[in-house]
């Protein structure tokens, strides 16, 4: 009789946290379970919190489920408020980022197809963890290992 798949259940205090200073994460799903086809993280953005800086992936398709609170997502030139409910497609190649100018936290579910970008999160936890500070040009080049690339600055 052929084995059945396993399956992954992560309980509300289950998964792997990455403190990342005004972000923190949870990760969900790594890629194990999905043969690395998806990656899936809970973040939760500080109040005031400015996102990185507006880029694009070449590789990796990323969604973004609002849970709680408002994130501003600056996609190009267009800056969009998004409310608990709301869904955010980003595909390979658009602008984007986002930030929490609210004064309660954000919270969001953020997928990654592929897994590519929940090591890019660890790389920028090794990093503060070494004592590097994120800054955006020191983001900027964790980035690149993961086949993403700064948007010009648009104003």
């Amino acid at each position: 009789m052929e084995s059945a798949p396993n399956v992954s259940l992560v309980g509300p205090d289950d998964g792997e946290h990455i403190d990342l200073g005004p972000a923190r994460l949870r990760i969900l799903e790594d890629g194990r379970t999905t043969a690395h086809r998806l990656g899936i993280a809970e973040i939760t953005l500080a109040p005031g919190m400015d996102g990185p800086p507006q880029h694009r992936h070449a590789q990796h398709d990323e969604g973004f489920y609002i849970v709680s609170g408002t994130v501003h997502f600056t996609v190009g030139e267009a800056v969009h408020a998004a409310r608990p409910g709301t869904l955010v497609m980003v595909p390979p190649g658009a602008p984007h980022t986002f930030a929490n100018h609210g004064d309660e936290p954000a919270v969001m579910v953020n997928t990654f197809t592929p897994d590519l970008y929940v090591q890019y999160f660890r790389d920028l936890r090794t990093m503060i963890e070494a004592g590097g500070a994120p800054t955006p040009e020191a983001t900027i080049q964790v980035m690149r290992r993961y086949a993403t690339e700064p948007v010009p600055d648009m104003t």
